[in-house]
């Protein structure tokens, strides 16, 4: 039995005495995606299965995404897979695979490797491009790289090295590609550009060159899908992308990007121009419409987000039906894919303003506005939805035209009380993105009665006590819901019941006693009648009982029953509580002097995980002495507050000689 010092003694009477403790028993719109990647190459978008192919160089494989960024397979054992190239039709992706002196065909249908094209020992293919039914690629070393081809259509697909001898490149060139048109962009410290025609099977040279403003550095190049318009992402000063003429490759103006020199460059079908740029504090990405120099969008992402975002050089592509702008983000520790829903639209707004309240089934107005930097068409349309309690998955309300000056109103007698939203929709158009805009009306409701019984009863530990709600007169919806919530975090609220109220109005549920508890009735309330929540405080003792030990008879004086001691016998009292853990029972002693009973002290014990304490007293020494204890469970001072005080049974003691 475990021993310990009190700091106090409990009585005079045991002053040179100690208490022993002894125990029994046991003493959780745009959207970025975190990518299964270690390093970034290149990506490719497939249009027809809504697909995104994304190379991992140094993870020697290429993981394929949906369009909302999750992952759907990977495709495995393509050492060093650097550039894509998307067939126009979308069947097949081409990878350059330098460690395996390869290219590799991807089937967009499975996602799969379909074919593995050997290219030449030690040939390193870096980049590549689809055109004039070729695939291109450029290969070799530094400081030497080189231009081949194949068409993967002949049924011996026959690999042409060399075909540019006179024009080896120190750097793989960059490749991009529309039709039969091939054109090249290199990335030393003085870039240039090449345009070929590869119609015929062998690169014709249209012409090279590249204008003083985007000679310096340049990061990336985007070709538009019809062939005459280069957007070069390079060292313009101040800060912006070079639009090129592909036909002469003359400057015809520029993309200013205030945040800094852009990094990546994408042409959307369309005409639309993305860029990003090296910006760790400022914005990151910028849209321009065709022919304008201020852009109409630009996307900013926090530099703590994900780890200090950045798009990756190369990162960005539209989704060939321009609803997407794609872009690959590179944090301290992670790689990211941001889909940019609606780039290539005019951001639109939606704004609806109805009265703070209003009176159920009266008419109220309600208007808005449509908004967006560039004027919307004659006849422009929003959608009209009600939501409430009588149709919680919205009812239309038809649709509304919008003003010359956006703006839109219509009446409406609410016909359900409670909290009304209007929603006006906008499905958007070729150049406005969708959008959507609400505001929330507070409909009068008659007041409801709602009654539960036993609040601020207490109850002894165990009761089944069965809690009745009594619901008044309501329009239609006469269902109540009960719940008990027990005392201690340990133990959740629960539904007890849920039904319909009898022909008294009365719904009543059990609830076992074991804990303190609130009792809650509930009712949602209808279109008519407003909800109402009550709630009862219903308490719960404790178990406590005390058995006595080491007397050596028991018999009454006067009419109370006492335990008779020696007196240099230790009486042992040994307690049984209702465990929860930290409990602690208060033992508490008095003394009898002259027809009263004084009170000698207390002190708590800790409860054993069986819910025993046993206090060993010491012998008083002396006879003729009469004493009583009891063990109590104090609310808070117990150590915890799941029940409610209770005392035990006084326990009388008897010291003889």
């Amino acid at each position: 039995m475990r021993t310990r010092t009190l700091s106090t003694a409990l009585a005079v009477l045991i002053s040179s005495s100690a208490l022993a403790v002894g125990t029994a028993g046991s003493a959780s719109a745009d959207s970025a995606t975190a990518l299964p990647i270690n390093s970034y190459g290149d990506l490719a978008v497939d249009g027809v299965h809504k697909r995104v192919y994304i190379s991992d160089p140094s993870g020697n494989k290429v993981v394929v995404t949906d369009y909302a960024g999750k992952l759907v397979t990977t495709v495995t054992g393509l050492p060093g897979v650097r550039d894509l190239a998307i067939t126009p039709d979308s069947t097949t992706v081409y990878a350059a695979v330098p460690g395996d002196d390869s290219v590799v065909a991807i089937a967009t249908s499975t996602a799969t490797e379909a074919t593995r094209y050997a290219i030449g020992e030690n040939t390193d293919p870096q980049t590549i491009a689809v055109a004039g039914g070729r695939v291109w690629f450029a290969y070799g070393q530094e400081p030497s790289h080189h231009l081949g081809s194949f068409d993967p259509a002949a049924s011996t697909p026959e690999v042409v090295l060399d075909q540019l001898p006179d024009r080896p490149w120190h750097d793989a060139p960059e490749m991009e590609s529309t039709g039969n048109t091939l054109v090249f962009g290199t990335h030393s410290t003085w870039s240039g550009l090449a345009v070929y025609d590869v119609s015929t099977g062998a690169p014709v040279l249209r012409k090279e060159g590249m204008p003083a403003e985007a000679a310096n550095y340049m990061n990336d190049f985007a070709l538009s899908t019809d062939g005459k318009k280069i957007v070069a992402a390079s060292g313009e000063s101040p800060y912006a992308a070079t639009a090129i003429n592909a036909e002469d490759l003359t400057r015809t103006g520029g993309y200013p990007t205030e945040a800094g020199n852009p990094t990546s460059a994408a042409i959307a079908p369309d005409g639309t121009v993305a860029l990003s740029t090296y910006s760790p504090y400022d914005k990151d990405v910028f849209v321009f419409k065709p022919g304008t120099t201020k852009p109409y969008r630009t996307y900013t992402y926090a530099q703590t987000a994900t780890g200090g975002d950045l798009i990756a050089n190369q990162g960005l592509a539209w989704a060939p039906d321009s609803s997407r702008l794609f872009a690959v983000a590179s944090g301290y520790s992670k790689h990211y894919l941001r889909v940019l829903e609606n780039a290539a639209r005019y951001p639109s707004a939606v704004s609806v303003a109805a009265p703070s309240k209003a009176t159920r089934a009266k008419k109220i107005t309600v208007t808005g506005k449509l908004a967006s930097a560039k004027a919307f068409p004659a006849g422009t349309k929003v959608t009209v939805v009600r939501t409430d309690i009588a149709s919680p998955k919205g009812r239309s309300l038809g649709t509304k035209t919008v003003t010359s000056a956006g703006t839109f109103s219509f009446t409406d007698a609410p016909p359900a009380g409670g909290s009304v939203v209007y929603t006006a929709q906008y499905a958007g158009d070729a150049t406005h993105a969708p959008a959507s805009g609400k505001d929330t009306v507070a409909v009068s409701r008659t007041a409801t009665a709602l009654s539960l019984n036993h609040n601020g009863a207490v109850y002894s530990y165990g009761a089944d006590v069965s809690f009745t709600a009594h619901l008044g007169k309501t329009f239609s919806n006469r269902v109540v819901e009960i719940w008990a919530d027990p005392a201690g975090s340990d133990k959740p609220k629960k539904l007890l019941k849920r039904g319909k109220v009898n022909s008294k109005g009365n719904l009543s549920a059990t609830v076992d006693m074991t804990r303190d508890t609130s009792v809650t009735a509930v009712y949602a309330g209808d279109t008519r009648s407003g909800p109402k929540t009550v709630k009862s405080s219903a308490f719960a003792k404790v178990k406590v009982s005390t058995a006595v030990s080491r007397h050596y008879k028991t018999g009454k004086i006067g009419s109370t029953s006492y335990y008779w001691f020696h007196k240099n016998t230790d009486p042992l009292l040994t307690t049984s509580m209702t465990y929860y853990k930290g409990r602690a029972q208060r033992f508490q002693l008095q003394v009898y002097y002259q027809g009263t009973w004084y009170d000698s002290g207390s002190e708590y014990f800790a409860l054993a995980t069986n819910g025993k304490s046993a206090v060993q007293l010491g012998a008083p020494g002396e006879a003729g002495i009469r004493a009583r204890m009891r063990s109590s469970y104090i609310n808070a001072s117990s150590g915890d507050t799941v029940n409610s005080t209770t005392h035990g049974a006084w326990k009388y003691m008897y010291f003889t000689k």
